[in-house]
């Protein structure tokens, strides 16, 4: 496994989404973090920010193997009419489960609604996908650390490396 974003790397652009979730929501935001991936950034997100955000989750799980369609586990406990609500999420690469989040998201009329995500693979979008916040921009390596996970493991690295699962 290569090293691709270093742990302090990966600490300093978690600071500067939480300056910029900070200055963007001073009056206070929900973040809606998607299980479990995104539960290591959100940590480190949420004790970053200047401001003291509300916090809830979606889960989520694959309806049809291959088709790109999702389904909801867990929903949110939260009401988020009229709020501010930023989606947190590890990673965005097709675009397919991010806009469907955030379509789900948008249904509950919150006042603003975007996207936060720690990794960017735009290599690999299917759907145009509008992210205001983003940390790396990354390729279409096999990624692995910091929530990413192969069979439940490696979540717990600081670090994102990239995987060879074969060796």
């Amino acid at each position: 496994m290569n090293v691709l974003i270093p742990a302090d790397e990966l600490r300093a652009g978690v600071r500067r989404l939480a300056s910029e979730l900070s200055a963007a929501y001073d009056d206070g935001v929900v973040l809606v973090a998607v299980l479990k991936g995104s539960v290591p950034f959100l940590a480190d997100l949420v004790r970053a920010m200047s401001i003291d955000p509300l916090v809830d989750f979606l889960a989520i799980s694959s309806y049809a193997a291959g088709t790109g369609r999702v389904r909801l586990l867990k929903d949110l406990d939260i009401d988020v009419c009229g709020r501010d609500v930023v989606l947190v999420e590890d990673i965005v690469d097709t675009g397919l489960t991010l806009t469907y989040l955030l379509g789900e998201l948008a249904r509950r009329e919150p006042r603003s609604l975007e996207a936060c995500v720690l990794l960017d693979r735009a290599v690999r979008r299917i759907v145009p996908t509008s992210v205001r916040f983003r940390g790396f921009d990354v390729g279409d390596a096999y990624l692995l650390g910091y929530g990413l996970d192969f069979e439940g493991r490696y979540r717990n690295l600081d670090m994102i490396v990239q995987g060879d699962l074969g060796t």
